[in-house]
């Protein structure tokens, strides 16, 4: 008998295994973005947390520096870009991206049934 945590966890895997999504076009930055349609419960709650703490436009950013990658699925921001990423870049392009990246996912959950 299957455990359900092999269960639980093969779903992920199967979830993860999809690629990754977009390419959202930024032409403010002159790149395409990309990002997987799922993330670790390690990376959501560095989100959730902020959004509690009523930091939504850190949240903004952190949701960005996890998820935004290239083509080839390379991560496009590191940690230490959050404080410039705060300070020195368009918030309306963070915005956009990071609705795209939320739309998508929302969309996708709804055809899984989710």
């Amino acid at each position: 008998m299957t455990k359900l945590i092999d269960r639980a966890t093969a779903h992920f895997e199967e979830i993860l295994s999809q690629g990754l999504k977009g390419p959202i076009k930024v032409p403010e930055w002159d790149c395409d973005v990309y990002y997987k349609p799922s993330s670790t419960m390690a990376e959501e709650a560095k989100i959730i947390e902020l959004t509690q703490q009523g930091k939504s436009t850190e949240a903004l950013v952190q949701t960005l520096v996890a998820k935004a990658r290239d083509k080839e699925g390379t991560l496009l921001f590191e940690a230490s870009d959050k404080v410039r990423l705060m300070r020195a870049v368009d918030p309306a392009v963070i915005l956009t991206v990071v609705t795209s990246m939320n739309a998508d996912a929302e969309a996708t959950e709804d055809a899984l049934g989710n």
